[in-house]
Protein backbone atom coordinates (compact mmCIF):
# COMPACT_ATOMS: atom_id res chain seq x y z
CA UNK A 1 0.00 0.00 0.00
CA UNK A 2 1.15 3.63 -0.39
CA UNK A 3 0.80 4.94 3.98
CA UNK A 4 -2.40 4.80 5.01
CA UNK A 5 -3.27 8.13 4.16
CA UNK A 6 -4.19 9.72 7.17
CA UNK A 7 -3.83 7.95 10.18
CA UNK A 8 -3.05 10.34 12.72
CA UNK A 9 -2.37 8.84 16.48
CA UNK A 10 -1.70 12.33 18.61
CA UNK A 11 0.86 9.78 20.08
CA UNK A 12 3.14 7.38 18.16
CA UNK A 13 1.45 4.29 19.27
CA UNK A 14 -0.62 2.74 16.58
CA UNK A 15 -3.77 1.27 18.00
CA UNK A 16 -5.21 1.36 21.40
CA UNK A 17 -8.46 0.10 22.62
CA UNK A 18 -9.61 1.04 25.93
CA UNK A 19 -13.11 -0.49 27.03
CA UNK A 20 -14.76 0.50 29.54
CA UNK A 21 -18.34 1.67 31.00
CA UNK A 22 -21.47 0.59 29.29
CA UNK A 23 -22.43 -2.81 27.14
CA UNK A 24 -24.39 -4.53 24.92
CA UNK A 25 -26.55 -7.78 24.38
CA UNK A 26 -24.34 -10.75 24.10
CA UNK A 27 -25.40 -13.66 21.63
CA UNK A 28 -24.97 -15.45 24.28
CA UNK A 29 -28.19 -14.81 26.19
CA UNK A 30 -27.10 -11.61 27.87
CA UNK A 31 -30.33 -9.77 29.41
CA UNK A 32 -28.08 -6.42 29.42
CA UNK A 33 -28.88 -3.58 27.03
CA UNK A 34 -26.25 -4.17 23.65
CA UNK A 35 -25.31 -0.57 23.15
CA UNK A 36 -21.97 1.18 23.39
CA UNK A 37 -20.16 4.54 22.64
CA UNK A 38 -16.80 4.17 21.20
CA UNK A 39 -14.13 7.83 21.07
CA UNK A 40 -11.26 7.74 18.53
CA UNK A 41 -9.22 10.69 16.98
CA UNK A 42 -9.50 8.35 14.05
CA UNK A 43 -12.24 10.01 11.84
CA UNK A 44 -12.81 9.01 8.14
CA UNK A 45 -11.65 11.51 5.48
CA UNK A 46 -14.60 9.82 3.21
CA UNK A 47 -16.97 7.67 3.56
CA UNK A 48 -17.02 6.30 -0.21
CA UNK A 49 -14.32 2.76 -0.68
CA UNK A 50 -13.55 3.95 -3.34
CA UNK A 51 -11.27 7.11 -2.30
CA UNK A 52 -10.30 5.27 0.67
CA UNK A 53 -6.82 4.35 1.22
CA UNK A 54 -6.68 5.28 5.20
CA UNK A 55 -8.38 5.49 8.42
CA UNK A 56 -11.77 5.99 6.73
CA UNK A 57 -11.45 1.83 6.59
CA UNK A 58 -11.84 1.89 10.55
CA UNK A 59 -15.91 2.49 9.53
CA UNK A 60 -15.72 0.91 6.13
CA UNK A 61 -15.04 -2.67 8.06
CA UNK A 62 -18.41 -1.96 10.01
CA UNK A 63 -20.76 -1.05 7.59
CA UNK A 64 -19.52 -2.75 4.57
CA UNK A 65 -18.35 -6.09 2.84
CA UNK A 66 -15.72 -7.74 0.99
CA UNK A 67 -15.52 -10.52 -0.41
CA UNK A 68 -13.28 -12.12 1.96
CA UNK A 69 -12.01 -10.90 5.19
CA UNK A 70 -9.66 -11.59 8.44
CA UNK A 71 -11.59 -13.33 11.43
CA UNK A 72 -10.28 -12.62 14.62
CA UNK A 73 -7.03 -14.79 14.99
CA UNK A 74 -6.87 -15.33 11.07
CA UNK A 75 -4.02 -14.25 9.24
CA UNK A 76 -5.58 -15.62 5.49
CA UNK A 77 -8.62 -14.20 4.24
CA UNK A 78 -11.54 -16.24 5.08
CA UNK A 79 -15.26 -15.76 3.06
CA UNK A 80 -17.07 -13.22 3.95
CA UNK A 81 -19.65 -12.34 1.26
CA UNK A 82 -18.32 -14.82 -0.32
CA UNK A 83 -19.35 -18.15 0.32
CA UNK A 84 -15.88 -19.51 -1.17
CA UNK A 85 -13.19 -18.08 -3.21
CA UNK A 86 -10.12 -19.57 -4.75
CA UNK A 87 -7.36 -19.75 -7.36
CA UNK A 88 -8.42 -21.72 -10.31
CA UNK A 89 -5.17 -22.13 -11.82
CA UNK A 90 -1.76 -23.30 -11.34
CA UNK A 91 -0.09 -20.42 -12.12
CA UNK A 92 -2.34 -17.41 -9.42
CA UNK A 93 -3.86 -15.92 -12.40
CA UNK A 94 -7.29 -16.38 -12.08
CA UNK A 95 -9.44 -15.85 -8.87
CA UNK A 96 -12.93 -17.32 -8.25
CA UNK A 97 -15.25 -16.49 -5.83
CA UNK A 98 -19.04 -17.40 -5.15
CA UNK A 99 -21.38 -15.36 -3.32
CA UNK A 100 -23.52 -16.37 -0.17
CA UNK A 101 -27.04 -16.91 -1.06
CA UNK A 102 -29.58 -14.06 -0.38
CA UNK A 103 -27.07 -10.99 -0.34
CA UNK A 104 -28.72 -7.64 -0.09
CA UNK A 105 -27.75 -3.63 0.11
CA UNK A 106 -29.45 -1.86 2.71
CA UNK A 107 -31.65 -0.11 0.64
CA UNK A 108 -32.75 -3.51 -0.40
CA UNK A 109 -30.98 -4.20 -3.87
CA UNK A 110 -29.33 -7.71 -4.32
CA UNK A 111 -25.90 -7.93 -3.99
CA UNK A 112 -25.33 -10.25 -6.97
CA UNK A 113 -22.36 -10.71 -9.14
CA UNK A 114 -22.64 -7.61 -11.27
CA UNK A 115 -22.78 -5.30 -8.19
CA UNK A 116 -19.28 -6.61 -7.27
CA UNK A 117 -18.02 -6.38 -10.48
CA UNK A 118 -19.62 -2.48 -10.78
CA UNK A 119 -17.61 -2.17 -7.19
CA UNK A 120 -13.99 -3.26 -8.27
CA UNK A 121 -14.41 -1.85 -11.67
CA UNK A 122 -15.29 1.17 -9.90
CA UNK A 123 -12.01 1.93 -7.95
CA UNK A 124 -10.24 1.81 -11.26
CA UNK A 125 -12.07 4.00 -13.51
CA UNK A 126 -12.67 7.03 -10.64
CA UNK A 127 -8.85 6.32 -9.98
CA UNK A 128 -8.34 9.03 -7.06
CA UNK A 129 -5.02 10.20 -6.19
CA UNK A 130 -4.15 8.79 -3.42
CA UNK A 131 -6.76 6.30 -2.96
CA UNK A 132 -6.57 2.44 -3.25
CA UNK A 133 -6.55 2.20 -7.58
CA UNK A 134 -2.96 1.21 -6.98
CA UNK A 135 -3.53 -1.61 -5.11
CA UNK A 136 -5.25 -3.46 -7.76
CA UNK A 137 -1.84 -2.96 -10.69
CA UNK A 138 -2.40 -6.81 -11.16
CA UNK A 139 -6.05 -6.91 -12.14
CA UNK A 140 -6.70 -7.15 -15.53
CA UNK A 141 -10.27 -7.85 -15.99
CA UNK A 142 -13.46 -8.56 -13.87
CA UNK A 143 -15.59 -11.52 -15.27
CA UNK A 144 -19.41 -12.28 -14.08
CA UNK A 145 -20.59 -16.04 -14.90
CA UNK A 146 -24.23 -16.04 -13.42
CA UNK A 147 -25.92 -14.39 -10.71
CA UNK A 148 -23.53 -15.80 -7.61
CA UNK A 149 -20.03 -16.36 -9.47
CA UNK A 150 -17.34 -13.60 -10.16
CA UNK A 151 -13.85 -14.25 -11.20
CA UNK A 152 -10.89 -11.93 -11.28
CA UNK A 153 -8.31 -12.27 -13.97
CA UNK A 154 -4.91 -11.05 -13.25
CA UNK A 155 -2.13 -9.79 -15.42
CA UNK A 156 0.31 -12.14 -13.52
CA UNK A 157 0.78 -14.45 -10.87
CA UNK A 158 -0.21 -12.64 -7.69
CA UNK A 159 -0.99 -14.84 -4.75
CA UNK A 160 -1.48 -11.66 -2.82
CA UNK A 161 -4.98 -11.04 -4.26
CA UNK A 162 -6.96 -11.92 -1.97
CA UNK A 163 -5.46 -10.33 0.75
CA UNK A 164 -6.07 -7.16 -1.29
CA UNK A 165 -9.36 -8.04 -1.91
CA UNK A 166 -10.27 -8.36 2.27
CA UNK A 167 -9.10 -4.53 2.54
CA UNK A 168 -12.10 -2.51 3.68
CA UNK A 169 -10.79 -0.31 -0.06
CA UNK A 170 -12.89 -2.71 -1.80
CA UNK A 171 -15.88 -2.97 0.06
CA UNK A 172 -19.13 -3.83 -2.00
CA UNK A 173 -20.96 -0.88 -2.98
CA UNK A 174 -25.11 -0.58 -4.18
CA UNK A 175 -24.34 0.23 -7.96
CA UNK A 176 -28.14 2.33 -7.78
CA UNK A 177 -26.61 4.64 -5.51
CA UNK A 178 -22.64 4.88 -6.71
CA UNK A 179 -22.07 6.56 -9.14
CA UNK A 180 -19.49 4.61 -11.71
CA UNK A 181 -17.06 7.92 -12.09
CA UNK A 182 -17.70 9.97 -9.27
CA UNK A 183 -17.04 9.79 -5.48
CA UNK A 184 -20.37 9.63 -3.13
CA UNK A 185 -20.38 12.79 -0.47
CA UNK A 186 -23.97 13.26 0.79
CA UNK A 187 -22.39 11.26 3.88
CA UNK A 188 -24.46 8.32 3.93
CA UNK A 189 -23.66 4.53 3.14
CA UNK A 190 -25.40 1.62 1.37
CA UNK A 191 -23.42 -1.24 2.08
CA UNK A 192 -23.93 -4.66 3.21
CA UNK A 193 -21.97 -4.66 6.57
CA UNK A 194 -22.58 -6.33 10.11
CA UNK A 195 -24.20 -2.45 10.92
CA UNK A 196 -26.09 0.04 8.70
CA UNK A 197 -24.51 3.26 8.98
CA UNK A 198 -28.03 5.30 10.87
CA UNK A 199 -26.60 8.87 11.00
CA UNK A 200 -23.33 10.59 10.32
CA UNK A 201 -22.11 14.31 11.58
CA UNK A 202 -18.39 14.90 10.41
CA UNK A 203 -16.55 15.83 13.27
CA UNK A 204 -18.79 14.16 15.77
CA UNK A 205 -20.43 11.01 15.84
CA UNK A 206 -21.20 8.02 13.55
CA UNK A 207 -24.24 6.00 14.75
CA UNK A 208 -24.23 2.36 13.72
CA UNK A 209 -27.31 -0.22 14.12
CA UNK A 210 -27.40 -3.31 13.70
CA UNK A 211 -28.20 -5.12 10.07
CA UNK A 212 -30.86 -7.56 9.99
CA UNK A 213 -30.09 -8.62 6.45
CA UNK A 214 -26.18 -9.20 7.36
CA UNK A 215 -24.88 -12.44 6.27
CA UNK A 216 -21.29 -12.84 7.10
CA UNK A 217 -18.48 -14.37 9.53
CA UNK A 218 -19.24 -11.24 12.30
CA UNK A 219 -20.98 -13.18 15.15
CA UNK A 220 -22.19 -9.31 16.85
CA UNK A 221 -22.45 -9.31 19.90
CA UNK A 222 -24.09 -6.13 20.21
CA UNK A 223 -27.18 -3.77 18.43
CA UNK A 224 -25.89 -0.89 18.57
CA UNK A 225 -22.48 1.21 18.13
CA UNK A 226 -21.88 4.79 18.55
CA UNK A 227 -18.44 6.45 17.36
CA UNK A 228 -17.27 9.51 18.53
CA UNK A 229 -14.58 11.37 17.19
CA UNK A 230 -12.23 13.69 18.85
CA UNK A 231 -9.58 15.51 17.91
CA UNK A 232 -7.20 15.06 20.69
CA UNK A 233 -6.54 12.37 22.92
CA UNK A 234 -7.09 14.18 26.33
CA UNK A 235 -10.21 15.04 25.74
CA UNK A 236 -11.16 11.14 25.06
CA UNK A 237 -9.50 9.93 27.95
CA UNK A 238 -11.38 12.32 29.89
CA UNK A 239 -15.03 11.29 28.06
CA UNK A 240 -13.79 7.82 29.64
CA UNK A 241 -13.37 8.81 32.76
CA UNK A 242 -16.67 10.91 33.22
CA UNK A 243 -18.05 7.56 31.65
CA UNK A 244 -19.36 9.61 28.30
CA UNK A 245 -18.11 6.73 26.19
CA UNK A 246 -17.25 3.07 27.09
CA UNK A 247 -14.35 2.45 24.85
CA UNK A 248 -11.41 4.32 22.80
CA UNK A 249 -9.62 3.16 19.81
CA UNK A 250 -6.74 5.08 18.28
CA UNK A 251 -4.75 8.49 18.93
CA UNK A 252 -3.52 7.84 22.69
CA UNK A 253 0.31 9.02 23.86
CA UNK A 254 2.49 6.84 25.05
CA UNK A 255 2.07 8.47 28.58
CA UNK A 256 -1.82 8.11 28.69
CA UNK A 257 -1.18 4.63 27.63
CA UNK A 258 1.21 4.34 31.04
CA UNK A 259 -1.08 6.26 33.26
CA UNK A 260 -4.06 3.51 32.29
CA UNK A 261 -2.11 0.62 32.88
CA UNK A 262 -0.51 1.95 36.19
CA UNK A 263 -3.71 3.38 37.13
CA UNK A 264 -1.64 6.02 39.09
CA UNK A 265 -4.46 8.57 38.50
CA UNK A 266 -7.06 6.23 40.37
CA UNK A 267 -9.12 5.65 37.27
CA UNK A 268 -11.67 2.90 37.83
CA UNK A 269 -10.38 -1.12 37.51
CA UNK A 270 -9.07 -1.94 33.61
CA UNK A 271 -8.13 -4.69 32.79
CA UNK A 272 -5.75 -4.55 29.99
CA UNK A 273 -4.49 -6.97 26.67
CA UNK A 274 -1.15 -5.68 25.00
CA UNK A 275 -0.27 -7.41 21.66
CA UNK A 276 2.08 -6.92 18.94
CA UNK A 277 1.13 -4.21 16.39
CA UNK A 278 2.53 -4.28 12.82
CA UNK A 279 2.88 -0.39 12.33
CA UNK A 280 6.12 0.50 11.62
CA UNK A 281 8.48 3.70 11.91
CA UNK A 282 11.93 4.07 10.03
CA UNK A 283 14.21 7.14 8.16
CA UNK A 284 14.62 7.25 4.81
CA UNK A 285 17.87 8.01 3.11
CA UNK A 286 18.01 10.27 -0.33
CA UNK A 287 20.45 8.49 -2.62
CA UNK A 288 20.52 12.14 -4.48
CA UNK A 289 22.26 13.73 -1.39
CA UNK A 290 26.04 14.04 -0.69
CA UNK A 291 26.18 12.83 2.19
CA UNK A 292 22.78 10.34 2.72
CA UNK A 293 24.13 8.96 -0.86
CA UNK A 294 26.90 7.28 0.61
CA UNK A 295 26.44 3.73 1.66
CA UNK A 296 29.26 4.16 4.52
CA UNK A 297 27.45 7.15 5.74
CA UNK A 298 24.36 4.91 6.20
CA UNK A 299 26.58 2.03 7.48
CA UNK A 300 27.74 4.41 9.69
CA UNK A 301 24.18 5.38 11.24
CA UNK A 302 22.64 1.88 11.34
CA UNK A 303 25.49 0.71 13.69
CA UNK A 304 25.10 3.78 15.93
CA UNK A 305 21.25 4.02 16.39
CA UNK A 306 20.02 2.81 19.53
CA UNK A 307 16.77 1.55 19.43
CA UNK A 308 16.18 -0.11 22.89
CA UNK A 309 16.85 3.62 24.41
CA UNK A 310 14.91 5.04 21.62
CA UNK A 311 11.69 3.00 22.54
CA UNK A 312 12.40 3.34 26.32
CA UNK A 313 13.11 7.06 26.99
CA UNK A 314 10.49 8.23 24.25
CA UNK A 315 7.56 5.51 23.99
CA UNK A 316 8.30 4.30 27.79
CA UNK A 317 7.93 0.73 26.55
CA UNK A 318 4.67 1.41 24.32
CA UNK A 319 6.45 0.17 21.38
CA UNK A 320 9.43 -2.18 20.65
CA UNK A 321 12.77 -2.33 18.11
CA UNK A 322 12.32 -2.93 15.01
CA UNK A 323 15.55 -4.59 13.06
CA UNK A 324 13.56 -5.22 9.51
CA UNK A 325 10.70 -3.89 7.59
CA UNK A 326 9.06 -6.92 8.04
CA UNK A 327 7.72 -6.78 11.80
CA UNK A 328 7.46 -9.07 14.45
CA UNK A 329 4.09 -11.14 13.94
CA UNK A 330 4.49 -11.02 10.46
CA UNK A 331 5.63 -14.30 8.44
CA UNK A 332 9.22 -14.16 7.19
CA UNK A 333 9.97 -11.26 10.18
CA UNK A 334 13.75 -11.32 10.66
CA UNK A 335 16.52 -9.61 12.70
CA UNK A 336 19.05 -8.65 9.62
CA UNK A 337 19.90 -5.29 11.09
CA UNK A 338 20.37 -6.73 14.36
CA UNK A 339 22.57 -9.33 12.49
CA UNK A 340 24.41 -7.04 10.73
CA UNK A 341 25.27 -4.37 12.95
CA UNK A 342 24.98 -6.26 16.58
CA UNK A 343 24.89 -3.26 18.89
CA UNK A 344 25.23 0.16 18.74
CA UNK A 345 29.28 0.77 18.52
CA UNK A 346 30.69 3.89 17.67
CA UNK A 347 33.90 2.62 17.39
CA UNK A 348 32.75 -0.03 14.83
CA UNK A 349 30.73 3.11 12.79
CA UNK A 350 34.08 5.26 13.04
CA UNK A 351 35.96 2.31 11.39
CA UNK A 352 33.09 2.29 8.52
CA UNK A 353 33.39 6.19 7.86
CA UNK A 354 37.57 6.16 7.84
CA UNK A 355 37.66 3.37 5.68
CA UNK A 356 35.95 5.60 3.36
CA UNK A 357 37.64 8.25 3.70
CA UNK A 358 35.17 10.35 5.96
CA UNK A 359 37.42 11.84 9.00
CA UNK A 360 35.37 14.74 9.69
CA UNK A 361 31.97 15.19 11.20
CA UNK A 362 29.55 14.58 8.82
CA UNK A 363 26.60 17.12 8.86
CA UNK A 364 23.17 16.20 7.69
CA UNK A 365 19.50 17.20 8.41
CA UNK A 366 16.64 15.67 9.46
CA UNK A 367 12.89 15.99 8.65
CA UNK A 368 9.94 14.90 9.90
CA UNK A 369 6.05 15.83 10.62
CA UNK A 370 3.81 15.75 13.39
CA UNK A 371 0.73 15.54 11.37
CA UNK A 372 0.59 12.18 10.43
CA UNK A 373 2.45 10.98 13.30
CA UNK A 374 1.92 12.50 16.30
CA UNK A 375 3.30 14.83 19.43
CA UNK A 376 5.77 12.12 20.29
CA UNK A 377 8.06 12.45 16.95
CA UNK A 378 9.51 15.48 18.08
CA UNK A 379 11.12 13.80 21.25
CA UNK A 380 12.11 10.81 19.00
CA UNK A 381 14.00 12.77 16.67
CA UNK A 382 15.63 14.90 19.41
CA UNK A 383 16.41 11.44 20.85
CA UNK A 384 18.18 10.46 17.87
CA UNK A 385 19.94 13.76 17.34
CA UNK A 386 21.25 13.08 20.45
CA UNK A 387 22.51 9.24 20.15
CA UNK A 388 24.62 10.29 16.96
CA UNK A 389 26.16 13.71 17.89
CA UNK A 390 27.01 11.48 21.34
CA UNK A 391 29.43 9.76 18.61
CA UNK A 392 31.39 12.81 18.17
CA UNK A 393 30.52 11.21 14.16
CA UNK A 394 27.83 13.43 13.12
CA UNK A 395 26.18 16.72 12.96
CA UNK A 396 22.22 16.64 12.95
CA UNK A 397 20.08 19.88 12.38
CA UNK A 398 16.22 18.67 12.68
CA UNK A 399 13.80 20.44 10.64
CA UNK A 400 9.79 19.94 10.57
CA UNK A 401 6.60 20.79 8.54
CA UNK A 402 3.36 20.54 10.57
CA UNK A 403 1.71 20.00 7.49
CA UNK A 404 1.49 16.14 6.13
CA UNK A 405 1.15 17.89 2.51
CA UNK A 406 3.41 19.79 2.75
CA UNK A 407 5.87 17.00 4.36
CA UNK A 408 4.81 14.63 1.64
CA UNK A 409 5.51 17.29 -1.57
CA UNK A 410 9.14 18.04 0.19
CA UNK A 411 9.89 13.89 0.18
CA UNK A 412 8.43 13.17 -2.92
CA UNK A 413 10.38 16.31 -4.92
CA UNK A 414 13.95 14.30 -3.48
CA UNK A 415 14.12 17.92 -0.77
CA UNK A 416 15.11 16.01 2.04
CA UNK A 417 18.60 14.05 3.01
CA UNK A 418 17.10 12.12 5.44
CA UNK A 419 13.18 11.47 7.01
CA UNK A 420 11.17 9.97 8.87
CA UNK A 421 8.03 7.80 7.73
CA UNK A 422 5.53 5.30 9.16
CA UNK A 423 3.66 2.89 7.36
CA UNK A 424 0.58 0.79 8.18
CA UNK A 425 -0.12 -2.25 6.48
CA UNK A 426 -2.92 -3.09 3.52
CA UNK A 427 -2.92 -6.43 4.46
CA UNK A 428 -0.71 -9.37 7.02
CA UNK A 429 1.86 -10.94 4.42
CA UNK A 430 5.69 -10.00 4.56
CA UNK A 431 4.59 -8.68 0.56
CA UNK A 432 3.11 -5.91 1.95
CA UNK A 433 6.16 -4.88 3.66
CA UNK A 434 9.00 -5.13 1.54
CA UNK A 435 7.34 -4.10 -2.22
CA UNK A 436 5.74 -0.51 -1.74
CA UNK A 437 9.52 0.08 -0.73
CA UNK A 438 11.17 -0.87 -4.17
CA UNK A 439 10.68 0.14 -7.81
CA UNK A 440 9.82 3.63 -9.57
CA UNK A 441 6.79 3.95 -7.41
CA UNK A 442 8.31 3.57 -3.99
CA UNK A 443 6.30 5.40 -1.05
CA UNK A 444 9.69 7.12 0.05
CA UNK A 445 9.00 9.40 -2.64
CA UNK A 446 12.28 8.31 -4.07
CA UNK A 447 12.29 4.86 -7.43
CA UNK A 448 14.46 2.27 -5.13
CA UNK A 449 15.27 0.51 -8.36
CA UNK A 450 16.25 -3.61 -6.81
CA UNK A 451 16.12 -5.75 -9.84
CA UNK A 452 16.75 -8.40 -7.74
CA UNK A 453 13.49 -7.59 -5.94
CA UNK A 454 11.24 -6.56 -8.27
CA UNK A 455 11.74 -8.51 -10.99
CA UNK A 456 12.56 -11.65 -9.17
CA UNK A 457 11.89 -12.53 -5.70
CA UNK A 458 8.64 -10.68 -5.41
CA UNK A 459 7.58 -12.28 -8.67
CA UNK A 460 8.36 -15.98 -7.06
CA UNK A 461 6.84 -15.45 -4.02
CA UNK A 462 3.44 -13.82 -5.67
CA UNK A 463 3.29 -17.62 -8.05
CA UNK A 464 3.05 -19.34 -4.67
CA UNK A 465 -0.16 -19.49 -3.19
CA UNK A 466 1.18 -21.05 0.04
CA UNK A 467 2.43 -18.01 1.86
CA UNK A 468 4.30 -19.97 3.95
CA UNK A 469 6.56 -21.74 1.29
CA UNK A 470 8.20 -17.97 0.36
CA UNK A 471 10.17 -17.03 3.45
CA UNK A 472 13.26 -17.50 2.19
CA UNK A 473 12.82 -14.99 -0.89
CA UNK A 474 11.49 -12.36 1.89
CA UNK A 475 14.77 -12.98 3.29
CA UNK A 476 16.67 -12.43 0.55
CA UNK A 477 15.11 -9.22 -0.02
CA UNK A 478 15.50 -8.04 3.72
CA UNK A 479 19.36 -8.79 3.46
CA UNK A 480 19.32 -6.51 0.28
CA UNK A 481 17.78 -3.99 2.54
CA UNK A 482 20.31 -4.13 4.89
CA UNK A 483 23.07 -4.15 2.53
CA UNK A 484 21.93 -0.64 0.72
CA UNK A 485 20.40 0.89 3.93
CA UNK A 486 18.28 2.79 2.18
CA UNK A 487 15.69 2.36 4.92
CA UNK A 488 16.68 2.27 8.99
CA UNK A 489 13.92 0.88 10.60
CA UNK A 490 13.30 1.66 13.73
CA UNK A 491 10.29 0.33 16.10
CA UNK A 492 6.94 -1.22 15.70
CA UNK A 493 3.66 -0.26 17.58
CA UNK A 494 1.83 -2.30 20.34
CA UNK A 495 -1.45 -3.01 20.29
CA UNK A 496 -3.46 -2.69 23.47
CA UNK A 497 -6.60 -3.19 24.73
CA UNK A 498 -8.07 -2.03 28.21
CA UNK A 499 -11.38 -2.81 29.82
CA UNK A 500 -13.49 -2.35 32.83
CA UNK A 501 -14.23 -5.78 34.24
CA UNK A 502 -18.16 -5.59 33.01
CA UNK A 503 -16.79 -5.51 29.24
CA UNK A 504 -15.81 -8.24 27.23
CA UNK A 505 -14.27 -8.96 23.65
CA UNK A 506 -11.43 -6.33 23.64
CA UNK A 507 -8.89 -8.98 23.15
CA UNK A 508 -10.84 -10.12 19.86
CA UNK A 509 -11.75 -6.64 18.82
CA UNK A 510 -8.87 -5.34 16.56
CA UNK A 511 -8.40 -7.88 13.08
CA UNK A 512 -4.84 -8.42 11.46
CA UNK A 513 -5.15 -5.21 9.98
CA UNK A 514 -5.33 -3.42 13.06
CA UNK A 515 -8.88 -2.37 12.28
CA UNK A 516 -11.48 -1.94 14.68
CA UNK A 517 -13.94 -4.82 14.91
CA UNK A 518 -16.91 -3.15 16.61
CA UNK A 519 -19.22 -6.46 16.77
CA UNK A 520 -16.72 -7.86 19.40
CA UNK A 521 -17.67 -5.50 22.41
CA UNK A 522 -19.99 -6.65 24.17
CA UNK A 523 -20.90 -6.02 27.93
CA UNK A 524 -20.65 -9.20 30.32
CA UNK A 525 -24.00 -9.49 33.02
CA UNK A 526 -23.44 -8.97 36.52
CA UNK A 527 -24.93 -11.60 39.00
Amino acid sequence: MFYRASLQAAAVLASLSLLAGCGLLSDSGSNVEQKIVVGTTSEPSTLDPAAAWDNSWELMRNVFQTLVSFPTGSTSPEPDAAEWCKFTDMTSTAYRCKLRKGLKFSNGDNLDAEAVKYSIDRISAIKVKGGPAGMLGSLDRVETKGDDMVVFHLNKPDATFPFILATPAMSLVAPSDYGEHKIRNDGKVTGSGPYRLDAYKPGNRAELVKNPDYKGFANRKNDAVTIRYFKESAPVVAALKKNEIDAIYRGLTAEEVVNLEDNTDKTSDLQIVETTGADIRFLVFNPEDPAAGNVAVRQAIAQLVDRDALVAKVYQGTAEPLYSTVPKGIAGHTTSFFDAYGDPDKDKAKQILTKAGITKPVAMTFWFTTDRYGSSTVPEFDELKRQLEASGLFRITLKSTPSWKEFQEGFTKGRYPVFGRGWFPDFPDPDNFIAPFVGKESITGMPYMKREITEQLLPQTRAESDRGAVGKQFEQAQQIMVDDVRLLPLWQGKLYVASGEDIGGGERALDPQTVMQMWELYRKASW
